[in-house]
C-alpha cells in the first residue's frame, strides 16, 4: 500500500510525536510498504526531502502543559490538492489529527483510508471543549481510530466519543541494551537519572526536593539531569540556594549519549505531575535495564506494573520519592529484579510489534470498509487479507 503519515509538528524535530512518526516510517518500509511524511517546515527547510514532504510553516504555542506547534499556509488547499493528486496514498495516518491546520486540510481533500492516532492526555482541554461541535465534522471523516494508551483514550473519547483501538509507542530496545555505560560515572556512587523536558508536569522540583532530603540524611548518590526547558532555570537556583552536592545538568544530549545514559543509571526517576498519556522514557530507560521509580500516574500504569517492573509513587510527594530512593539504593537485589523485569517488559513495546500491530488494524479497517461497500475512490491497493493467528509469547500468557 501507498501510506501517508501526516504529522502537524515540523519533522524531524526532536519530539513524542515526530519520534513515533520516525519509528513508524521506517517499520512500515520494512513491512513494504510504500510511505511519504507529510509535515510543516521550521525555518529553512526544504519542501521536498525524499519520503519527506513539507507543507507550510509551524509555530510553536503553548499547549497541554508544554508546546504545541499550528501549522499555517496561505495556499493551504492549492498545495496540499496537488500533493495528493500526486501521490495518490491507500492510507492517510494523521497523528493528532485536529492539531490546526495541516491535518485538517488533508481531511478535507482526502479521498484516502483516513485514519488518526491520538497521543495526548490531560485535563480539560478548553481547544476541544469549545471546538468539539466544528472538529466532529473532521473526527466523522476518520474511518479508524487509534490511541496510543487506555489514559489517551479516556481523554480524546471525553470529546469525541467512538471506538479507539489501543496501539502503543514502540522501543528499539537493542539500541539501548547494546549502549556502553559512561566511565567516569562508574566509581561506585548510585547514579540517579531523569530524562525529560523542564517543565512543571515533568516534576523536576520534586525530585530535586526528595534528592536534597537524602543529602541531608546523608545517603550518597549523584543525580543526573537530562533536558532543557522553562524550568532549567528554577532548577538550577534551588540547587543552589540549596547547596546541593553532586547534581549535573546535562542538557539536552545526542540520543546514543542519552542511551548510555540510560545504562549508567542505577536508578531511573520520573517524577512526572500528569498529563502524561504514555511513558516511553520509562521503556527506554527499561530497555538498558534501569530501575524505574515513577509516579502513580494513568499514563504510567499501562507500562509499570507496580512491584513488578518498577516502583509507584504518589505524584508530587517528595518524601515518598526520598524513601523510594533509598529503598533501591540499600537493596541491590531489588534493583537486579526490577532490571531484569524492566527487560523483559520493554519487549513487549517493540517497533516490531507495534508497526505489526498498526499495519493489522489498517486491514481491519479497509475490510470493513470494503464489506460496507464504503470504501473511499482513492484507495487502489488489494484489500489485505485477515491475519493469520498468532501464537502467544510466554510473557504475554
Amino acid at each position: 500500500m501507498k501510506i501517508g503519515i501526516v504529522t502537524p509538528y515540523a519533522y524531524p524535530m526532536p519530539g513524542g510525536v515526530n519520534d513515533h512518526v520516525g519509528s513508524l516510517y521506517r517499520v512500515l518500509r520494512a513491512r513494504g510498504h510504500d510511505v511519504r511524511i507529510i509535515t510543516s517546515s521550521h525555518g529553512l527547510q526544504k519542501a521536498r526531502e525524499g519520503d519527506i514532504i513539507r507543507v507550510g510553516k509551524g509555530f510553536s504555542v503553548p499547549f497541554n502543559g508544554s508546546m504545541g506547534t499550528i501549522t499555517l499556509s496561505p495556499t493551504y488547499l492549492g498545495q496540499m490538492r496537488q500533493i495528493l493528486e500526486r501521490e495518490r496514498f491507500d492510507v492517510l495516518h494523521y497523528h493528532e489529527p485536529f492539531v490546526p491546520f495541516l491535518s485538517l486540510v488533508t481531511l478535507t481533500l482526502s479521498t484516502s483510508v483516513n485514519v488518526g492516532t491520538f497521543h495526548a492526555f490531560g485535563g480539560l482541554s478548553i481547544s476541544y471543549e469549545f471546538g468539539k461541535r466544528a472538529l466532529g465534522h473532521y473526527a466523522n471523516k476518520l474511518h479508524g481510530r487509534i490511541a496510543v494508551s487506555p489514559a489517551a483514550r479516556h481523554f480524546i473519547s471525553r470529546y469525541f466519543p467512538g471506538e479507539y483501538k489501543i496501539v502503543p509507542n514502540g522501543v528499539e530496545p537493542a539500541r539501548y541494551q547494546r549502549a556502553v555505560p559512561i566511565a567516569r560515572y562508574r566509581d561506585g556512587v548510585p547514579n540517579i537519572l531523569f530524562v525529560g523536558r523542564m517543565e512543571p508536569r515533568k516534576g523536576l522540583i520534586h525530585l530535586l526536593r526528595a534528592f536534597r532530603k537524602l543529602q541531608r540524611d546523608r545517603v550518597r548518590a549523584r543525580l543526573l539531569i537530562v533536558g532543557t526547558g522553562p524550568g532549567d532555570r528554577e532548577a538550577r537556583r534551588y540547587v543552589l540556594t540549596r547547596q546541593l552536592e553532586d547534581v549535573e545538568f546535562l542538557g539536552r544530549v545526542p540520543e546514543a549519549q542519552k542511551a548510555q545514559l540510560f545504562k549508567t543509571a542505577d536508578i531511573f526517576v520520573s517524577p512526572a505531575t500528569g498529563r502524561e498519556s504514555f511513558g516511553i522514557v520509562l521503556l527506554e530507560a527499561m530497555s538498558a535495564g534501569a530501575p524505574i521509580i515513577c509516579s502513580d500516574i494513568h499514563g504510567y500504569r499501562g507500562v509499570v506494573r507496580r512491584e513488578r517492573d518498577g516502583i509507584l509513587v504518589e505524584p508530587g510527594n517528595a518524601d515518598a520519592l526520598a524513601a523510594s530512593i533509598r529503598r533501591l539504593i540499600d537493596d541491590p537485589q531489588l534493583r537486579a529484579q526490577l532490571s531484569r523485569a524492566g527487560e523483559e517488559r520493554a519487549q513487549l513495546f517493540t517497533w516490531e510489534r507495534v508497526g505489526q500491530a498498526v499495519e493489522e488494524y489498517y486491514g481491519f479497517v479497509i475490510r470493513r470498509l470494503a464489506e460496507q461497500g464504503e470504501l473511499p475512490a482513492g484507495f487502489s491497493a488489494p484489500i489485505p487479507p485477515p491475519p493469520g493467528p498468532r501464537v502467544r509469547t510466554t510473557s504475554e500468557r
